[in-house]
């Protein structure tokens, strides 16, 4: 495939306009100016874009899509398993659904790949998969997994376990038994990599790439004290995290921005549910921002629809944040921070050919998606109804 004459956003510090992309065997071979893009081959594909917006294939950096499915009510949401609040082992894989609905919405909308896993109702909740947002076989469409594990602090652990009788009931349960299970994992580390475990245990081996820091802890966390908490605790045991949601975040700024962990903002496209989220704003991406901070922005569909999610971060750029900014947390940060810019994020040759192309700015209310690519193949063209 040969794209021709749109702006050409590549987010590797560059911008065509007009530009070009070249398109061989599902992965960009070349990218530039359209003056210097080759003569088409035979039978190869042309798309001519004049005027529109051509970025890489958005990515939504948190969610549960496929696993809290749309319409199917509460038989379909795998969401959370409530039996036990700590439980690593549960992979995401095993539960996502790509017949449901808010992949096709996704799609619709140029998001080209997501990362999706367990709720936030207990301490660990198991293993994310980043994937992409097309296809039918699950396995088909990883990029990534395990991709993250999920952890959670503040309301959520607290609330789904409060008539248990059993711990978590406060925060300082929920902290005391991350620490205790990240205690035990490391040990267990220790004691296969010297070579005396006796016998490999499945409840602690999923812990291995986290200490290994391999693979980032997704942590849910929305009040400044529960992201402290988490930054904290990953101190402690010299593991990697992500600040998911981050409601207060922008409170404690240059606290973070010490830590060196990315933000995952949102969804700030909601009402303020719960005691943990009044202080809700968009202007906290731009704090951060500021502040020095690495973001993406986030629908947490379906708290919000996925399909919103450019419009977050349109809201955002509304409350300062930069636009350039506001386009490289839909797109290149969203990849760094779930370890797949290799693959996605940016045009750039030899990755992933994941394509978005729009009539304008993605960011802004009335801009169409009028292609989305997905390893070189068109799955969603805009018709005119």
């Amino acid at each position: 495939m040969l794209i021709l004459g749109g702006r050409v956003y590549t987010m590797e510090d560059a911008v065509y306009d007009p530009g070009y992309i070249k398109i061989k065997n599902g992965k960009i071979q070349n990218v530039g100016p359209e003056g210097k893009a080759p003569q088409p081959e035979e039978g190869e594909q042309v798309l001519e874009v004049k005027g529109s917006w051509v970025l890489p294939g958005l990515i939504e950096a948190h969610g549960h899509i496929g696993i809290t499915e749309e319409t199917r009510g509460a038989i379909a949401d795998d969401c959370n398993e409530t039996s036990n609040p700590v439980q690593p082992y549960l992979r995401a894989i095993d539960a996502v659904n790509p017949m449901d609905p808010a992949f096709h919405d996704a799609i619709m909308a140029g998001i080209t790949s997501v990362m999706t896993g367990p709720g936030s109702a207990n301490v660990v909740g198991g293993q994310f998969v980043f994937m992409k947002t097309q296809g039918r076989c699950m396995d088909r469409m990883i990029v990534l997994e395990p991709a993250a594990m999920k952890v959670a602090f503040g309301e959520n652990p607290k609330s789904s376990y409060a008539d248990s009788g059993k711990c978590p009931l406060t925060r300082m349960g929920t902290a005391a038994l991350l620490r205790e299970e990240l205690f035990r994992a490391r040990q267990y580390r220790k004691q296969k990599e010297s070579g005396k475990l006796k016998e490999e245990d499945f409840r602690l081996e999923p812990w291995l790439p986290v200490l290994r820091r391999e693979i980032p802890v997704k942590t849910h966390a929305h009040r400044a004290d529960d992201i402290l908490t988490a930054i904290r605790i990953a101190k402690e045991f010299d593991i990697d995290i992500t600040i998911d949601h981050g409601t207060e975040a922008h409170l404690i700024a240059d606290e973070i921005a010490a830590s060196g962990f990315p933000v995952i903002v949102g969804t700030d496209l909601t009402s303020r549910s719960k005691l943990e989220i009044q202080n809700l704003d968009f202007k906290t991406n731009r704090v951060l921002y500021e502040a020095g901070v690495t973001i993406a922005v986030t629908t947490d569909h379906p708290v919000a629809l996925i399909q919103y999610l450019p419009l977050c971060a349109g809201l955002a750029v509304k409350y300062g944040l930069p636009m350039e900014e506001g386009l490289k947390a839909l797109t290149i940060n969203p990849a760094r921070i779930c370890r797949v810019e290799e693959r996605v994020g940016s045009l750039k040759p030899g990755k992933d050919a994941d394509i978005a192309i729009f009539s304008g700015n993605p960011m802004e209310v009335f801009t169409k998606t009028l292609y989305t690519i997905i390893d070189g193949e068109i799955v969603y063209k805009y018709e005119n109804e």
